[in-house]
């Protein structure tokens, strides 16, 4: 193993165990860092060193990567990679210095994604008490649509609370704060924050969590009634935890069954949140709180101003509008 490998699988293992990532951080950081380890050890030789990596090699690097047909964005995300490894290099005391931060950030178009509209999003929200319709294979069959109080609550959550899936798969009973009105959310980096629960949200919630009672009681696991994870899987697998996979399925259901496009995704309904928030005049920086972006820069890409409402405030406040 070169000295290149040693330290990227040092700095891999420091993400698993010492950060805390998530596991779709860890696997992405271990792609991108292993790449170019093995980029180093090509260009440099197995006998290379670490210290002599220069800002030159990461450009080259970042040219291969184009050149294998990679678009910016991915090209950009190899690079935050990159940065991430060294700054944790220079910290250990393995280089002098980053030699990633003098390299450009390949510029990425800036591709928003279509929000529905409020008045989208709450038609489909008042029809989920119908069902969604007949399933076509047994994988949607055992998701989609054959719970429908669990259904309206992803929903509810998604939108409602703006939180990501992976935040909506990892909420327990014990996450709803009923004396707080608000929902604990553990987000990246295993950040804890709080998120207003809306009337709409806590009334499916409330809905939903006798019918997830008997449930656990029929298969035998009335443990975890108390406890354990909010949004269970039908057939009571495991923990019963329903996985985002499964989250994503069911939301691209409803979406078609309720004649919103098909590239609706559970990361939709979040893009929503944001987006109606701020139509609606809310603070962009309580937008990123609830959010949980630590830059408001995040949160001003993430969020879109539609041409109706930058018309109406100019209107609003412009002292020569009228």
């Amino acid at each position: 193993m070169s000295e290149f490998d040693g330290l990227a699988e040092g700095f891999l293992a420091m993400l698993r165990n010492e950060r805390g990532a998530s596991e779709h951080t860890v696997r992405a950081y271990t792609r991108e860092v292993r790449d170019f380890a093995a980029y180093l050890g090509k260009t440099l030789g197995k006998d290379g060193s670490i210290a002599a990596v220069e800002h030159l090699h990461i450009r080259a690097y970042l040219a291969e990567l184009y050149g294998r047909g990679l678009t910016k964005a991915s090209a950009a995300r190899a690079l935050a990679s990159v940065r991430s490894w060294f700054k944790w290099l220079a910290k250990e005391g393995k280089v002098a210095q980053n030699p990633a931060l003098l390299v450009s950030s390949p510029k990425r178009p800036q591709h928003l994604p279509r929000v529905p509209s409020m008045e989208e999003v709450n038609r489909v929200l008042t029809s989920l008490e119908q069902p969604v319709g007949r399933a076509r294979n047994r994988e949607e069959q055992e998701d989609a649509g054959a719970w429908p109080e669990r259904d309206r609550l992803i929903f509810e959550l998604l939108y409602g609370c703006g939180i990501r899936n992976s935040e909506l798969v990892g909420l327990d009973t014990t996450s709803i704060q009923w004396q707080n009105d608000a929902v604990l959310v553990r987000g990246k980096g295993k950040k804890e924050r709080l998120v207003p629960l809306g009337d709409e949200a806590a009334a499916a919630i409330r809905a939903y969590l006798p019918l997830r009672e008997s449930r656990l009681m029929a298969a035998g696991k009335g443990g975890l009634v108390h406890g354990g994870a909010l949004l269970m899987n039908l057939r009571m697998r495991g923990d019963c935890r329903l996985t985002t996979r499964s989250v994503g399925r069911i939301v691209k259901a409803i979406a078609l069954s309720r004649g919103l496009p098909a590239d609706v995704h559970p990361h939709t309904l979040r893009h929503a949140f944001g987006t109606h928030m701020l139509e609606e005049g809310a603070d962009l920086r309580a937008i990123q709180e609830m959010l949980g972006h630590e830059r408001l820069s995040t949160t001003q890409r993430y969020t879109q101003l539609t041409v109706a409402q930058v018309q109406r405030v100019y209107d609003e406040t412009h002292p020569r509008a009228n």
